[in-house]
């Protein structure tokens, strides 16, 4: 099978900030023991912008967005010299993939990388991602490598998404100040009641946390992709995920799958905005598969350009929806709530196109 493992900052480096050697070695000798026994394997690794900055004589991590893409330009390279040497060791060879999530919201761009994935796999290189940090600020503000892997997964059509963290997995509540959580060793829907025990961000040298694994495994399971999220300090804990064995937390892949398209719209992009519609046109979208028109459109939040992403919300306050926008917010609110022939000439007659739209549970 093809798998694909995610190993955080925390558990590639020290609380210096250090590139941890050791991790590094179990990691390699992991990887090498999967493509021992058959399996393909694609490495989404964390750690660039924590491994330049001891280099740079800096103990923390930035805040300013130049800084942090200076220190990920200099810790990505310092990074792929330690897999390299520490794959030679297995007779294996790493191949660098940069990439950001808008490389999947281009159908040239995603056949590109996708072929560029199989040619490496092919030629029995282990891809090594991340995200291509000295260029996408936003991806370094807001995003982590959990959700960058999550869609890797999808796109070289993995079977198992493994993400490794520095706890076992998913807890009934957060073990650092709850000493009566247990492990959830399977779940089968990520809802929001999950999500919210979850918490935030794990340590100040990454920029993910439980938050992150479980959007990433909910990416996984709308792709049909079995995750688990682990300890990368579990002894086996590759070898063990991919023979479904209890290492962590398995999250199950839903019967239904997005398309590759319908993916980067509904978890790589991030809302610029949103638009609250009446019953009618939830139940239009929902149940009957059409398009968002004006005419269905209470109110609009947020400053958006056609294009930009939004979700949509019912009366009620919840998120069913998400789609890429067909008219701009200043637009929209001067025409919610008008029918079609009551719009103003060359407007555009639909707030989300039905293809652009993605229907969440």
């Amino acid at each position: 099978m093809i798998v694909v493992v995610k190993i955080g900052t925390s558990s590639v480096t020290r609380e210096s900030g250090e590139l941890d050697d050791a991790a590094l070695v179990k990691l390699c000798a992991e990887i090498a023991a999967a493509r021992s026994a058959g399996h393909q394997v694609v490495l989404v690794s964390s750690g660039a912008i924590a491994a330049g900055l001891p280099a740079l004589g800096l103990s923390r991590r930035p805040r300013d967005i130049g800084t942090l893409q200076a220190v990920a330009a200099v810790g990505q390279p310092r990074l792929m010299e330690r897999f390299g040497a520490l794959l030679a060791e297995h007779r294996l060879v790493p191949g660098q993939v940069l990439l950001t999530p808008f490389d999947f919201g281009h159908r040239a761009q995603y056949l590109h990388a996708r072929e560029t994935f199989v040619r490496l796999m092919d030629l029995g290189v282990v891809p090594i991602v991340n995200e291509n940090d000295t260029v996408a600020d936003d991806e370094i503000r807001y995003g982590d490598n959990d959700r960058l892997a999550a869609l890797v997964a999808h796109l070289v059509g993995a079977e198992l998404l493994v993400l490794l963290t520095d706890t076992t997995g998913v807890f009934t509540a957060d073990p650092r100040v709850d000493a009566e959580a247990s492990l959830i060793e399977e779940i089968i829907e990520v809802d929001a009641a999950l999500e919210a025990v979850a918490g935030g961000a794990g340590t100040a040298r990454g920029s993910g946390g439980m938050a992150s694994k479980l959007a990433a495994a909910k990416i996984a399971a709308w792709s049909g992709v079995r995750a688990v999220i682990a300890n990368a300090n579990e002894p086996d804990v590759v070898i063990g995920a991919i023979a479904d064995r209890v290492v962590g937390t398995v999250v199950q892949p839903r019967p239904q799958k997005l398309s590759s398209r319908k993916l980067w719209i509904a978890f790589a992009r991030g809302a610029a905005g949103r638009v609250v519609v009446d019953a009618g046109a939830r139940a239009a979208l929902v149940d009957g598969n059409r398009s968002l028109l004006p005419a269905g459109v209470r109110s609009v939040e947020g400053d958006f350009d056609a294009g930009d992403a939004i979700e949509v919300v019912d009366d009620a306050g919840r998120v069913f929806a998400k789609g890429l926008a067909g008219i701009d917010a200043v637009t929209l609110r001067a025409v919610a709530g008008r029918r079609t022939d009551q719009l103003p000439e060359a407007t555009p007659h639909e707030v989300v196109h039905r293809d652009d739209l993605v229907v969440l549970p």
